[in-house]
């Protein structure tokens, strides 16, 4: 059987997921947060039919005779450079200018389960239960302050009056106050950030889960990295997937498909030819 048939299988198969992957950036072109994801390819094995020698009895051979036998897809990578910023208006959407990541607590209290995951998208609510208010996401997840609990307002605070400079801090004016005085959290939003963020976990819902690969989250508060985030109220990152690079990389893609299913009909044409020698 011709090595060619299998190669430009592999080849198919890959452009396949490159496919793939072009068309989930596509379809989270107004995804809030979305990181585009890069598929990344491997060459296979490669059969190496005579080696390079330096030995002077057979006059030597400079190069190595090696055929390659396809290319596999090793990995997706995130590319996590900035989204633009898209103004909203509304006072609890917050976009972060930076590295860092919101934290919020993911945890199923029915099923006894404890998750926290983290996220880029700050299009966040408000979840009002008897006389508080809650920041939660889209979902109902809480979002986390610095000291990992509960963000807490009162709930008779309009939203049009909460106010969040850029470190996260909310402060509200205080409804006893005759003098305009504003009452501030003892602290600001969650932001943390992780040593290898490649090593994130995307599990859906604009969520990203710590792994062994990512490292431990780093919380901006406590000072020890080389540079902090800035939240900007009323804004919202929208996703860094620019279309017209997607739409290239498509065409390139489909292409690439193409020539090697015309290398299977190629290497099928010749197959042909060899059976129908007559001696």
């Amino acid at each position: 059987m011709m090595r060619s048939l299998w190669t430009a299988a592999s080849g198919m198969t890959a452009q396949q997921l490159h496919i793939d992957t072009i068309a989930n950036n596509l379809a989270n072109v107004y995804t809030t947060g979305y990181k585009k994801d890069r598929l990344e390819f491997q060459t296979l094995l490669y059969q190496t039919m005579q080696r390079a020698t330096l030995d002077e009895a057979d006059n030597g051979r400079p190069v190595n005779l090696q055929v390659g036998l396809g290319v596999r897809p090793s990995a997706t990578t995130k590319i996590f450079t900035q989204g633009n910023a898209e103004t909203t208006n509304n006072p609890l959407d917050f976009l972060i200018e930076g590295d860092g990541f919101f934290v919020v607590d993911r945890s199923n209290d029915m099923l006894g389960v404890e998750e926290t995951v983290y996220t880029r998208d700050g299009s966040f609510k408000l979840s009002i239960t008897d006389d508080e208010a809650t920041l939660v996401t889209s979902d109902g997840y809480r979002v986390l302050d610095s000291e990992g609990e509960p963000i807490v307002i009162p709930a008779n605070i309009p939203t049009s009056q909460i106010s969040v400079d850029a470190s996260g801090l909310i402060s509200y004016p205080d409804p006893d106050s005759e003098d305009g005085e504003f009452i501030y959290l003892d602290n600001p939003i969650g932001l943390v950030q992780f040593p290898n963020v490649q090593g994130l976990e995307s599990v859906g819902g604009n969520f990203y889960k710590e792994t062994l690969a990512s490292g431990e989250p780093l919380a901006e508060i406590d000072g020890d990295l080389g540079s902090y985030s800035r939240i900007m109220q009323k804004c919202l990152e929208m996703s860094n997937v620019n279309v017209a690079e997607e739409m290239v990389d498509m065409i390139v893609a489909q292409r690439a498909f193409e020539l090697n299913s015309k290398a299977i009909i190629t290497s099928d044409d010749m197959l042909q030819i060899a059976n129908n020698l007559k001696s």
